[in-house]
């Protein structure tokens, strides 16, 4: 298993960023990788909620699907991913902090296949990948952009 983890602050309140990722189908908006996101489970986005998300990787698509396991807004989020590469147990903590928000994430990592050979590089360059995408998101709400 490959664990990679971080944290960013970002110049919105907590609910409004907890609002933005607690949704997958934002994610296209600040992470260039999505392509698409649909969400497979009826009623609000909550505790059980499934969606079905589409990455571009090396000029290849690939689809996951995300369920979410922990909701309370607007501090913590968890979730699984399923992947025909791997599975990721993922947790976001999001605290007031300094008129902002301090966001924290913790993804753990479970490679399939020749992947599962490759846990230090892969943790390596996910944490780069991750940086980009919290980058992004910082970008875009910060911007104000319409949500």
């Amino acid at each position: 298993m490959a664990t990679i983890q971080g944290e960013i602050f970002i110049d919105r309140p907590p609910a409004e960023v907890f609002d933005v990722l607690a949704d997958p189908r934002n994610e296209p908006r600040y992470n260039p990788r999505i392509v698409g996101v649909d969400k497979l489970t009826e009623g609000p986005v909550g505790v059980g909620s499934r969606f079905a998300s589409t990455a571009r990787t090396l000029g290849r698509e690939g689809t996951m699907t995300v369920r979410l396991t922990g909701y309370d807004r607007p501090r913590l989020l968890t979730s699984t991913i399923h992947s025909a590469s791997m599975d990721i147990k993922g947790e976001l903590t999001l605290r007031q902090a300094h008129g902002g928000t301090l966001a924290r994430w913790r993804w753990d990592m479970r490679p399939h296949g020749l992947l599962a050979m490759a846990g230090p590089v892969l943790a390596c360059a996910g944490l780069r990948t991750e940086r980009r995408v919290w980058r992004g998101l910082k970008r875009y709400l910060e911007a104000g952009a319409e949500r």
